[in-house]
């Protein structure tokens, strides 16, 4: 891969990807038309150069964000890194990051395959939720809100343990709730030549529309395109 803006060679992902201090980063792919998925999964969508940049991601990361409903349609697992990210992460002396998984229902199976691996999962919910029996033996509990998940309460919460950066991987409602809030300072996306028509898009109705600023843009190659873009707060003047 090349790097379109700025026309710099790439070395690391890893290292191009890489942010100090307490940063709640996107990481998505999709297609021209604004579409998620496939049949259901983005799986369909993805590329070799989109696997690349979303291995970087995870490596250089505290914590990977996903709403159930995408941990349940994508069948999620432990967090998997590529070499060069395991080998980036060993170097700076981090553990594999966490899979956080929000939840306000708890409708999680314990002998999910994403609860079997050698990092413990959080789970991200609130008070109200009904706690499945044996739940809280294989994930820790991360309490924030009553009726439902007060998302910032819950970053907050991730944060004082440790998890200061972190990754939102899915799905779309998760990611427009962010974005409402605040909270999201940047967005890694990947875009693909293709229109899908009928699907899932990116991101649901906002209350306003969210400027956004390029921190670079890299050629994926046959018009892939994989752009890092920075929210801007306030509007440009």
């Amino acid at each position: 891969m090349r790097l379109l803006q700025p026309g710099d060679p790439v070395a690391s992902l890893e290292d191009l990807y890489a942010v100090d201090g307490a940063v709640l980063r996107a990481g998505f792919v999709h297609t021209v038309d604004g579409a998620i998925a496939v049949d259901g999964s983005s799986e369909g969508l993805s590329s070799a150069a989109d696997k690349q940049v979303f291995r970087a991601l995870r490596a250089v990361c505290d914590g990977v964000l996903v709403g159930a409903g995408t941990v349940r349609a994508e069948d999620y697992g432990t967090v998997l890194l590529s070499p060069s990210g395991t080998a980036w992460r060993a170097a700076r002396g981090l553990p594999r990051p966490p899979l956080v998984i929000v939840s306000r229902s708890l409708d999680l199976d314990p002998d999910a395959r994403l609860f079997t691996g050698d990092t413990r999962p959080l789970v991200l919910t609130c008070a109200a939720a009904t706690v499945p029996a044996g739940l809280a033996d294989v994930a820790d509990l991360v309490v924030a809100g009553q009726e439902s998940v007060d998302l910032l309460a819950g970053i907050a919460a991730l944060r004082a343990r440790g998890l200061r950066h972190l990754l939102c991987e899915g799905g779309p409602a998760l990611l427009t709730d962010l974005l409402r809030l605040g909270a999201v300072d940047e967005l890694c996306l990947t875009s693909e030549p293709l229109l899908v028509g009928d699907a899932p898009r990116l991101v649901g109705g906002l209350d306003e529309p969210v400027r956004l600023a390029a921190v670079h843009l890299l050629d994926g190659g046959d018009g892939r395109v994989l752009g890092r873009y920075r929210v801007l707060a306030d509007p440009p003047m």
